[in-house]
């Protein structure tokens, strides 16, 4: 059965887009297991794990300060380094722009998340 958060439509996002990181990074160069491929999988498991950490939160300014703050950061860490890994030949451009795409889509759809919340949850809210 489903939580509430994993009905929530970003967790779904940066789910699957945690999981296309991590099969995307399957084939890279053996020597890049320490330095992209490690990055790229912890920045985007940070953006899924965010995202749980931010539901969970109380008020609605502790769950805005992560999203904004973390979430976002770690999305956009994660969009332009698949984009440059691309660049390096480790990947398809094609395959690293639809990944990209995906967390332009996310940071969209966390903007709304977050006007939603800070329209709709006062400080002491501890619903979702």
């Amino acid at each position: 059965m489903a939580t509430g958060l994993e009905n929530l439509k970003i967790y779904q996002m940066a789910k699957n887009l945690e999981m296309k990181i991590h099969i995307a990074t399957a084939d890279f160069p053996l020597d890049e297991k320490y330095r992209s491929v490690d990055q790229l999988k912890r920045s985007s498991s940070s953006v899924t794990n965010n995202i749980a950490e931010s539901y969970y939160k109380k008020s609605a300014k502790e769950k805005c300060y992560i999203l904004r703050n973390i979430t976002m950061t770690e999305g956009e860490e994660t969009r332009s380094n698949i984009l440059r890994c691309a660049e390096k030949g480790f990947l398809l451009i094609d395959h690293a722009n639809s990944i990209s795409e995906g967390y332009t889509e996310l940071r969209k759809a966390l903007h709304g998340y977050i006007r939603f919340v800070s329209t709709h949850f006062d400080k002491n809210s501890t619903t979702h």
